[in-house]
């Protein structure tokens, strides 16, 4: 199920609201979107005010039991993913029942500029940021070297609580979608494939 997290009429009860329903209608989890410049053009289909996904997980793991909760998804190239890594390794360890990270890459170029990140380059980015964020997870301290983002002996506990491993559930549309998600399962990363808003199947 999806928590609608943005929109006219949406408050921090409807939020919590929407997430015990989910929980009494016998679903397993719940899955959040993510922005975080609404430009015009994302205002169009999820207008604000638009709750963080991160804090939003977090807020209702302390408040409702017995939901994973995920993203849907995380577009990757957006944070750095040290600050990725440790939100959701944050949370998965603070909700007892276990978080998804949702992994895309966007569609809106206007959030990318806003952001200053280079929308042409968001595929390759978001590759390089997933073996980053998975290398956070299991080593500590890490040591990364890539294209976008380089360091070195940085500490990154807690570690995520899922066994075996937090799960990555791709989002997409493209054959490079595709790819990112057999690259994943071959790396031993539990993966999956899920819908977005353009229709179903491995995106």
């Amino acid at each position: 199920m999806n928590i609608l997290n943005f929109g006219v009429g949406t408050t921090p009860a409807s939020l919590l609201q929407q997430a015990v329903d989910a929980r009494e209608l016998g679903y397993s989890f719940a899955m959040i979107s993510d922005h975080i410049a609404v430009t015009p053009d994302v205002h169009e289909t999820y207008p604000a005010p638009f709750y963080d996904q991160f804090v939003l997980a977090a807020h209702i793991a302390g408040r409702v039991p017995g939901l994973a909760l995920g993203t849907t998804v995380t577009v990757i190239p957006y944070r750095h993913p040290l600050q990725t890594a440790r939100l959701a390794a944050n949370i998965d360890n603070l909700n007892a029942d276990g978080f998804i990270l949702g992994a895309g890459i966007g569609w809106s170029g206007a959030e990318y500029d806003a952001l200053g990140v280079p929308f042409a380059e968001r595929g390759r980015i978001t590759d390089e940021y997933l073996a980053a964020i998975r290398a956070a997870w299991a080593e500590d301290p890490v040591t990364f070297r890539g294209d976008y983002v380089s360091y070195e002996g940085v500490r990154t506990a807690p570690a995520p609580a899922s066994a075996p491993g937090l799960p990555v559930w791709v989002g997409g549309n493209s054959a490079a979608a595709q790819r990112r998600a057999a690259r994943l399962v071959g790396a031993g990363t539990r993966t999956g494939c899920r819908s977005t808003r353009s229709g179903p199947g491995c995106r």
